[in-house]
């Protein structure tokens, strides 16, 4: 067993399953929780985020396959993706990839968002490339919801993270994200007309907390 992350709801590491390497997120004990409640709470998100990744792939968005979902354990076995986070090649892409890929994204976020799925932590870093092939990953903070105000969020928090990662990059990616994702969400007006809002809130309390 390598370790390869350990967070603070969960560690993540390679084992093999059926003679196949895999990658396993195991979400661990609260000790400061009611033993009972701590378990009934990681089996319930374990399931949501199978759930959530399951139906995701079932639209065309790719994520990790899963293999097993081992509830009693809150550990979910799924595929081993061996490839870079976007975080750390993004930089490196000429203007036409970051343009196509970006589009790419856009289009997945909606399909997801059409499917009322939301991600819930839309970073550079929860997204994979292997082979030009895009995977999403970690959706432990996702749920599903019908309500345009989180999507708007999603997307709010999505753009927030370029900002801070890749500022010089975040108008183009911005601006390749929102192409795709009219494409494949027909309430994309409304959502983006909320991350303008949201942003707006943003800078209100920003302004009120400097007086």
């Amino acid at each position: 067993m390598e370790i390869i992350k350990r967070g603070a709801e969960a560690i993540l590491y390679i084992d093999y399953f059926e003679g196949k390497k895999v990658l396993v997120k195991e979400r661990i004990k609260k000790g400061y929780r009611l033993e009972i409640l701590d378990t009934k709470l990681r089996a319930e998100r374990t399931r949501r985020e199978a759930r959530l990744m399951r139906e995701a792939r079932n639209i065309g968005v790719y994520t990790p396959q899963i293999f097993h979902v081992d509830e009693k354990n809150c550990r979910i076995i799924m595929e081993f993706i061996d490839g870079y986070r976007l975080k750390d090649i993004l930089d490196e892409w000429s203007k036409e990839k970051i343009e196509r890929v970006f589009i790419e994204i856009g289009k997945n976020i909606g399909k997801m968002h059409s499917a009322d799925i939301i991600h819930g932590d839309l970073t550079t870093s929860n997204i994979l490339i292997k082979n030009d092939t895009i995977y999403f990953i970690d959706f432990g903070l996702g749920y599903f919801s019908k309500r345009i105000e989180d999507k708007g969020v999603d997307l709010n928090l999505f753009k927030e993270a370029i900002r801070a990662t890749h500022p010089n990059l975040l108008n183009l990616c911005w601006q390749n994200i929102v192409i795709g994702y009219m494409q494949e969400f027909d309430k994309w007006k409304e959502v983006l007309e909320r991350v303008d809002e949201i942003e707006r809130r943003a800078r209100y309390v920003e302004r009120g907390s400097k007086d």
